[in-house]
C-alpha cells in the first residue's frame, strides 16, 4: 500500500457487548440497550442477536418492542461505557500519528510515518484488533485503506469482528461501482433520494452523470463525484473537547408535561450541568440557546446574546427568560445549551462584577439546586457526580409532578 495509509476501528455493537462481557448471562440473547418497553426513547445499541429480528441503533422502542418482545432491555450505563472507551482510545492512539475519534467507540487513525515500525499498515490493523480484545475482551471490525471513506467502507464489509483492506482507489471504486449511492460518505437519504429522481441510482451512475450530481446537490456534489472515483482528500484531524462551538445538554421527559414551573427547575439542573462541563474545559460561551420539543413533535429553538460565561446562574436567567416567551402547552424534550464558545473569557466587567455580585448569584444558585433536590427527595449530588445523576433525579421531578 502506497500513499496514506488509514485504519478505521469500529467496535462491534458496543454498548450491548460490554454488557454481555460482564455478564455472561446475556450472551447469546437478543439484548437491547436504550430505553425500556413502555418508555418513551430509541435503542442505543443492540445485540446481533437482536439485529436478527430487524432491530436496529435510533429505532424507536415500541417497534423494538414489536419485533421483539422477548429481548432483554436495559438502561445504559454510560459512565461503565466511558471507562471502557477511554481505554480503547489509548489503545487506539499509539499506534497512530493522528488520532480522530468519531464516537467513543469509533475512531481513523493516521498511521502513514508509524505504520513501518510494526510492519506495515496491515499489521498494525491486525494488532489493534488482537490488543482490543485481549485487553479490554471486545471485538471490534477494522478497515485499512488510503484514505479514511475507502477505510470506513472496508471495516464494515465483514461486520462483526471483521478485518478487510482497500489498497487503492481502483480498488475502492471495484468493489462500490454497482451499489446504490448511500454507500458514497456523506450521502444521506435526502441527498439519495434527490438523485433517485433523476435516475442516478448506483456509483457507476455517479460516474457518468457529473453536471446533474452538481446541479441536484451543489458544491456537495463535486465531491461525491471525486468520491465515486475513490477520490478522498479528507485529513485525519485531531480534535479536542476545547474545540467544541457548543455545549448542552436536554432531557426527554416519559410523559409529556405543560407544568412550566416544573420546566423552569429542569433547565436549573440543566444549566447547572452544562456549567460544570464547561468549567471542566474551560470553556466560555455567548449565546444561551433554549430548545423544546412539544407533544406534537414540532421542535423550537431560541437563542439570546449573554456576556461571556459559563456561570450557572447566567446560564439558567437567559434560558429561563427565553422560556418565559414560548408558546405554553404539553411539551416532551426540553434543553439547553451555550453556544460560540472560546477558551478565552473576555467580558466588560459590569458593577455587580467589581461588587462581587457574580459570585453572589452564583451562591444564590447553588442554594435553589440544594432546594430542587431536597424538594424531589435528592440528595443534593456533588459537582462532578451531577451529569452521572442528572437523569435520574429529573425522572424523579418528573415523576413527582405527574403522578
Amino acid at each position: 500500500m502506497t500513499g496514506r495509509k488509514i485504519i478505521h476501528v469500529d467496535m462491534d455493537a458496543f454498548f450491548a457487548s460490554v454488557e454481555q462481557r460482564d455478564d455472561p448471562s446475556l450472551r447469546g440473547k437478543p439484548l437491547i440497550v436504550g430505553s425500556l418497553p413502555g418508555e418513551r426513547g430509541v435503542v442505543s445499541t443492540c445485540s446481533y442477536e437482536a439485529r436478527r429480528y430487524g432491530v436496529r441503533s435510533a429505532m424507536n422502542i415500541a417497534e423494538a418492542y414489536r419485533r421483539c418482545p422477548n429481548g432483554i432491555y436495559k438502561h445504559p450505563d454510560m459512565k461503565k461505557y466511558l471507562a471502557v472507551s477511554a481505554e480503547l482510545h489509548r489503545l487506539w492512539e499509539s499506534y497512530a500519528e493522528t488520532a480522530e475519534f468519531i464516537a467513543c467507540d469509533e475512531a481513523y487513525l493516521d498511521v502513514t510515518s508509524t505504520a513501518d515500525a510494526y510492519g506495515g499498515a496491515v499489521a498494525v490493523g491486525r494488532l489493534i484488533k488482537e490488543r482490543t480484545k485481549a485487553e479490554t475482551g471486545l471485538t471490534c471490525s477494522v478497515g485499512v485503506a488510503y484514505s479514511m471513506a475507502a477505510a470506513k467502507l472496508a471495516s464494515e464489509e465483514k461486520k462483526p469482528d471483521g478485518f478487510f483492506v482497500i489498497p487503492t482507489p481502483e480498488k475502492f471504486v471495484e468493489l462500490i461501482a454497482d451499489r446504490d449511492v448511500r454507500v458514497l460518505a456523506g450521502v444521506g437519504e435526502k441527498s439519495a433520494e434527490r438523485l433517485r429522481r433523476a435516475g442516478i441510482l448506483t456509483v457507476r451512475d455517479v460516474q457518468r452523470s457529473y453536471p446533474r450530481v452538481r446541479e441536484l446537490l451543489g458544491k456537495f456534489g463535486e465531491d461525491v463525484f471525486d468520491l465515486s472515483f475513490g477520490i478522498d482528500r479528507r485529513q485525519v484531524t485531531h480534535y479536542e473537547e476545547a474545540d467544541a462551538k457548543s455545549l448542552g445538554r436536554e432531557v426527554t421527559f416519559q410523559r409529556d408535561t405543560d407544568d412550566f414551573s416544573f420546566l423552569s427547575d429542569v433547565l436549573d439542573l440543566l444549566a447547572w450541568d452544562v456549567a460544570r462541563r464547561l468549567a471542566a474545559i474551560p470553556l466560555y460561551g455567548r449565546t444561551v440557546t433554549l430548545k423544546i420539543t412539544y407533544a406534537d413533535m414540532r421542535g423550537i429553538t431560541r437563542s439570546r446574546g449573554v456576556d461571556c460565561t459559563n456561570r450557572a446562574a447566567e446560564i439558567s436567567a437567559a434560558a429561563q427568560e427565553l422560556l418565559s416567551g414560548v408558546e405554553k402547552r404539553k411539551v416532551r424534550l426540553i434543553g439547553v445549551s451555550l453556544q460560540n464558545l472560546s477558551p478565552s473569557y473576555q467580558r466588560q466587567l459590569t458593577l455587580d462584577d467589581l461588587l462581587a455580585g457574580g459570585e453572589e448569584r452564583e451562591a444564590a444558585f447553588a442554594r435553589r439546586v440544594d432546594e430542587l433536590c431536597r424538594r424531589y427527595g435528592e440528595t443534593r449530588p456533588d459537582r462532578d457526580e451531577l451529569g452521572e445523576r442528572l437523569y435520574s433525579t429529573i425522572e424523579k421531578m418528573e415523576k413527582s409532578r405527574n403522578g
